[in-house]
């Protein structure tokens, strides 16, 4: 085997074990839509399966209760927007019986409940918005989610959901290195874009 050809087989095979195996881009259809009493989930890589989540009175109340700490200030909105991801990744366990193992591999493809990046960065997005439209983000701003990784540079292709702050400092939301109802990575946009060489977080 040649030199060139054994990195792209290393980088093939980080890709296969640890990496998303999607490389659609956003959704911004219906699915992502904020209205109100549902919000649908992705599964299944690349949104192959898409599950609507149930948010009545008493899960609006819940997420309220969740958000209001960060009305203190971007830093602690932050905080409550993990928080928020965490009890979401719940509900969506809840209703589709599956709990999403952290990451993704090709072996997971087609299953019902098994998340890449392209489903949690949609998911993620698809909750912040719903929190936006409730008038729950008072510190940022949803935007459209980013990619990076192109297998050349050394990183498979990765996605996250964005927001930003009043500064325009724009923030990763990255739920997909934690199993479901675990804490997302959130982190300047920035830094989330340098990471991910050879798999890593």
């Amino acid at each position: 085997m040649t030199k060139g050809g054994g990195i792209a087989a290393a980088l093939l095979a980080a890709a296969v074990s640890a990496g998303c195996t999607s490389v659609s881009s956003n959704y911004t259809g219906a699915i992502t839509r904020a209205d109100a009493g549902r919000i649908y989930a992705c599964s299944g890589f690349n949104c192959t399966y898409k599950t609507r989540i149930a948010v009545g009175p008493q899960a609006a109340e819940r997420f309220a209760a969740i958000m209001a700490p960060g009305r203190a200030g971007p830093q602690a909105e932050r905080r409550a927007i993990a928080a928020a991801v965490r009890h979401f990744e719940e509900m969506t366990v809840a209703t589709i019986g599956v709990r999403d193992a952290p990451k993704s591999v090709l072996g997971q493809s087609g299953q019902k409940g098994q998340m890449d990046c392209i489903d949690e960065s949609t998911n993620t997005r698809s909750l912040l918005r719903y929190l936006a439209a409730r008038g729950l983000l008072r510190h940022h701003e949803v935007e459209a989610n980013v990619s990076r990784g192109f297998f050349v540079d050394g990183r498979y292709p990765h996605a996250t959901a964005v927001i930003r702050d009043p500064s325009g400092r724009r923030w990763a939301v990255d739920s997909w290195y934690e199993p479901a109802g675990g804490s997302p990575d959130i982190m300047p946009l920035e830094e989330w874009q340098a990471r991910g060489v050879m798999g890593a977080r």
